[in-house]
């Protein structure tokens, strides 16, 4: 007997699957983010606390460093969290795992190496 699928071609296993993944990642990339935060908001205090010149003195460049290595890194986790809202929106609207582009289904081989994912294969690579 087959496994019910969904219309997008998924068993309730692999959803359930799919979302168990999403929904972890989510929660780490909300702990990275506060992690981060953390860290932004202990390199600025620093700065203020010390009179550095970030052009004249050899430790503001290394705390301008840190500030902008941060904010990079902060960006790209809010980033992610955003694909990861985007892709539990389109779980609940059953139309996760369609691509985007074509409307061709995405692998779930796919969407569990990369499950913000939006696009297939083929239309990835164009």
């Amino acid at each position: 007997m087959m496994a019910e699928r969904s219309s997008r071609g998924f068993s309730a296993a692999e959803e359930t699957v799919l979302r168990d993944l999403l929904t972890a990642e989510r929660v780490s990339t909300v702990t990275r983010i506060e992690v981060l935060t953390r860290a932004w908001d202990d390199i600025v205090t620093s700065a203020a606390l010390v009179a550095t010149d970030d052009e004249h003195d050899p430790e503001g460049a290394t705390i301008a460093f840190e500030r902008a290595h941060v904010q990079s890194l902060l960006d790209q986790a809010r980033t992610h969290l955003d694909a990861l809202d985007h892709a539990l929106e389109r779980l609940r609207q059953n139309a996760y795992g369609v691509c985007e582009r074509c409307g061709d289904p995405i692998p779930l081989l796919r969407l569990q190496a990369r499950p913000t994912a939006t696009t297939c294969v083929r239309c990835a690579g164009r």
